[in-house]
């Protein structure tokens, strides 16, 4: 039985032919009936995925005292948005903000600002987040685009967000870069083909990359919001922090579809699992380079929570005895190598404004150079 999105989609391809990888993956996602990030909560046991935030506190209270280190290094301007992109169920933002009343100023001047698209996720943050407006009497501000967060300096958290954004694909077949798209086979079934002819632009798009071997894959992600957010901060001052799974450059198919925690087909029932790729960071950094930022990074999750304190940090929960055992599994999921945890596969890229100098928890030394 076909999904509604999928009945759609046929349509399309009938219409204009197999689409662009991209294409596919924005509509599962982002169609406005019945897009996958419309309908539904992802997150949790009932969902589809666990991101960190929801796997522990400690995740979002560590954040929440970079961003108070990143405000205090930006001068400690009176008036500033804190921005998070892609906020889930608002549970960063939540104990961001509850770690960051160590420092009362920062509270003061910090104007929330959320960036998501989902009405069923905006109504799960703005119930995390009623505590702070009742406290701070100070409305949560949500917006569709990052272009239209207010203008002002600004500290950016997006923890698995870019991931969401749609990639094309080109296949290397010896003759050149071919795109990847989504037709119809001949049982009727989505599937997978190329384009004949080969493509113009993706020779440009892997230039920075090595020579690559037959049936090699190039994923681009949608440029779009990140050059949007190197902009603002170019223009208005602050910095960013990308959290997500993904490398720092290379060839390789990392499209990926989950449901109910499992992978699955990602041409099977459109708009019904979460579609993925993993981040291409060295891209994101030269997205931020060429707006005149400072990339530092990518570092791996696991060395980023060790130096904002993780360790002391689930010591110090764990004086209660009872949550002690889930507490240490928590921080090994958060930063641990093994199968299952996150500490590795994660990586963490800051784009700071040029006047912001060294970001806190990087070295000098990590700034992106390629």
């Amino acid at each position: 039985m076909t999904t509604p999105l999928e009945e759609e989609i046929r349509l399309l391809i009938a219409a204009e032919g197999p689409m662009p990888v991209g294409r596919y993956m924005g509509l599962c996602l982002g169609h406005p009936r019945h897009g996958y990030y419309v309908t539904r909560d992802p997150l949790g046991a009932r969902g589809d995925f666990t991101t960190a935030p929801e796997i522990s506190q400690m995740f979002g209270e560590l954040l929440g005292l970079w961003a108070v280190a990143a405000w205090q290094q930006m001068g400690a301007p009176g008036l500033f948005r804190l921005v998070e992109l892609g906020p889930g169920r608002g549970t960063l933002m939540a104990d961001a903000l509850r770690a960051a009343r160590l420092v009362p100023a920062f509270g003061e001047a910090a104007r929330i600002h959320l960036v998501e698209t989902s009405p069923v996720l905006r109504k799960a943050q703005a119930r995390a987040l009623a505590a702070h407006e009742e406290r701070a009497g100070e409305q949560v501000s949500w917006h569709a685009r990052i272009e239209d967060v207010p203008a002002g300096p600004a500290i950016v958290l997006a923890n698995e967000f870019f991931d969401a954004l749609p990639v094309d694909q080109y296949v290397w077949t010896g003759a050149g870069w071919h795109e990847r798209k989504v037709g119809v086979g001949a049982q009727g079934q989505l599937t997978f083909g190329l384009d004949a002819a080969p493509s113009r632009m993706a020779p440009t798009l892997a230039a920075h990359l090595p020579p690559p071997a037959p049936g090699a894959v190039l994923e681009v992600m949608e440029s779009g919001p990140a050059r949007a957010l190197a902009g603002r901060i170019a223009a208005e001052g602050g910095i960013a922090l990308a959290i997500d799974y993904g490398h720092a450059g290379g060839h390789g198919d990392t499209l990926q579809a989950l449901k109910a925690h499992r992978f699955a087909d990602p041409l099977a029932d459109p708009g019904e699992a979460d579609l993925t790729a993993h981040v291409d960071f060295a891209r994101l950094a030269l997205l931020g380079q060429e707006a005149g930022l400072k990339a530092f990074g990518p570092l791996e999750q696991g060395d980023f929570l060790a130096r904002l304190g993780l360790a002391a940090r689930a010591d110090r929960l764990m004086r209660d005895a009872a949550a002690a055992a889930a507490i240490a599994a928590a921080a090994r999921r958060l930063a641990g190598t093994g199968d299952g945890e996150m500490g590795r596969l994660f990586k963490v890229l800051a784009l700071a404004h040029p006047h912001f100098g060294t970001p806190p928890a990087f070295d000098p030394s990590e700034e992106f150079n390629r």
